[in-house]
């Protein structure tokens, strides 16, 4: 009977390489944003039952827990749902699902694109897009 080798190599000569960084990072940031939805679902379940709010303000407050979602619906005060704690929670879903995603498009036209200098091109584009956008995302969670 002849031993087979193994495919995969030992843990001791893997490393850790960027690639190895970002798939962890992946992983990482899909964990968090299950936990940023789990805490809008309570927050929003424990904020709808003190303010009488419908199940669609439910909803709409859970999954992104923004003043702005409230303030037009029949709820008396507002000021509660535009505390610190949720602005923190809403800047952190959105930066770890906007680095989520940036990450996620950059490895799909990662296939796309056979030359490296196109690779460099579409994450550089990519990034810049990413550091554009999250200063006004964060801009209308704190204004708003």
């Amino acid at each position: 009977m002849t031993q087979t080798k193994a495919r995969t190599l030992p843990l001791s000569k893997r490393g850790m390489s960027f690639e190895t960084f970002m798939w962890a990072f992946t992983r990482l940031t899909a964990l968090a944003m299950y936990g940023f939805i789990l805490t809008g679902v309570v927050g929003a379940l424990i904020m709808g039952a003190q303010h009488s709010m419908t199940f669609v303000e439910v909803l709409r407050w859970a999954l992104v827990s923004n003043v702005g979602h409230v303030e037009y619906s029949n709820v008396p005060d507002i000021s509660p749902f535009g505390s610190m704690l949720w602005r923190l929670v809403a800047s952190g879903m959105f930066l770890t699902a906007s680095s989520h995603g940036v990450h996620g498009v950059i490895v799909v036209l990662d296939d796309y694109f056979g030359k490296e200098s196109e690779r460099k091109w579409i994450r550089i584009l990519n990034m810049l897009g990413f550091f554009v956008v999250m200063p006004l995302g964060l801009y209308l969670i704190w204004t708003a």
